[in-house]
């Protein structure tokens, strides 16, 4: 059976609605200065990068605007991708994350996915599937990419 080329993810998705290469998007969501001030103290992320509205590394970086965390893009794209797995999502098992560019504040995010892995477990009632999951900016360009692997209930009989 064929994967669709991008599916409408519904809030009660299960393991056995994702096919490999099965490919979907999420919502989108803007990075506010308001965003990385909590993030930053919630974290105590105290360096200068995104501490200070005019660290002298920007202009040497040729930024212009404030840096965002990559823990921040990260917590936002799990953000943007949980409710899609809302109903059936059992647990996330790990993931391999690679930055991929710079996040700036007032950036909108968008993550990208695609099945790449799916496999039934040892119990029938559930499934494991992993994704790469790319965080786009409204530029187009894939600022995150990481690979979740998701323990998942399997569509009841």
């Amino acid at each position: 059976m064929n994967a669709p080329t991008m599916l409408c993810i519904e809030p009660d998705i299960f393991w056995d609605d994702l096919l490999l290469g099965t490919r979907f998007c999420t919502a989108r969501r803007t990075v506010t200065e308001t965003d990385l001030v909590n993030f930053a103290n919630l974290t105590w992320l105290t360096e200068e990068l995104f501490s200070n509205a005019e660290p002298s590394d920007r202009a040497r970086m040729a930024i212009s605007a404030r840096v965002v965390p990559g823990g921040l893009v990260y917590t936002f794209a799990e953000g943007l991708v949980a409710p899609s797995f809302r109903a059936a999502g059992l647990a996330f098992l790990g993931a391999e994350l690679q930055m991929h560019g710079p996040t700036l504040v007032g950036d909108t995010l968008q993550v990208e996915c695609e099945v790449i892995e799916s496999r039934p477990t040892s119990k029938a009632d559930r499934g494991l599937v992993r994704t790469r999951n790319a965080v786009v900016n409204q530029r187009g360009e894939s600022v995150l990419v990481y690979t979740p692997l998701r323990l998942m209930r399997r569509r009841p009989a």
